[in-house]
């Protein structure tokens, strides 16, 4: 039986509790429920979802009220930016609003000199997982290739030529007990190969972003190596952080 990683309890109170605000179940300007009330329904201790509120105030979710509660303030500016970007884990994680992954190819191969020293696969071959992603209008947005060192494509479903609904990510994680942490990017700009002209229904003379992520676990453990292919007529690439 795969070992399945989930956060503590306190981040997963929290998580919900982001969710509800998200999708309006929370308004802003709306008392949450009390201390009490969610440690009944989260059936967890009470430092438990004390800890949850402190994130979501530290975040800018809720602010506290002395003797009166803990109010929603709704969710953060940089909150709603970042949930209209996509990121690396985005693009290995469950498609859905408008977006259709279809798998082009699978199989083993050397990877490209670039992910070789990265998935430490010297003369080695390693899982490679190649999808486009179709919007709601039927134009192909971005062709994604995954590289998976073979020790963690072994025994997962990579290999099938169906999508995976979980997410590559989430696939990963369940199968082989590994935990995606950060990522590290590379941005290029080149002009199509005759390939991408014909997967993603390109213009002659329109150049193509490419970004080249290494996805890591905690200890800077290579897990994956990916590329997008998107075509620079179709995409705006925005980013957004924390000055403080």
């Amino acid at each position: 039986m795969p070992f399945e990683h989930k956060p503590p309890k306190y981040v997963q109170v929290a998580e919900e509790l982001q969710r509800r605000i998200t999708e309006g179940d929370y308004p802003p300007g709306e008392l949450l429920p009390s201390e009490s009330q969610l440690t009944d329904e989260f059936d967890v201790a009470r430092p438990t979802v004390v800890r949850a509120l402190q994130l979501l105030r530290q975040g800018g979710w809720i602010e506290s009220q002395q003797g009166k509660g803990r109010y929603v303030l709704g969710q953060p500016a940089l909150e709603q930016v970042q949930a209209d970007s996509r990121t690396s884990a985005d693009l290995i994680g469950p498609f859905s609003k408008g977006r259709v992954e279809q798998v082009l190819s699978t199989g083993r191969e050397i990877p490209p000199n670039r992910f070789r020293d990265l998935l430490k696969a010297e003369g080695q071959d390693v899982f490679l997982r190649r999808t486009v992603l179709v919007r709601e209008d039927g134009d192909p947005s971005e062709v994604v290739t995954v590289w998976v060192p073979l020790d963690l494509a072994n025994g997962t479903d990579l290999e099938s030529a169906e999508r995976i609904p979980e997410g590559l990510r989430r696939h990963l994680e369940k199968r082989k007990g590994v935990r995606f942490d950060h990522v590290l990017e590379r941005i290029t700009a080149r002009m199509p190969t005759e390939d991408d002209v014909q997967v993603l229904e390109m213009p002659e003379g329109v150049p193509v972003m490419v970004v080249y992520s290494s996805l890591r676990d905690a200890a800077g453990r290579p897990l994956a190596g990916l590329c997008v292919v998107m075509p620079s007529d179709r995409h705006e690439l925005e980013d957004a952080y924390s000055l403080v």
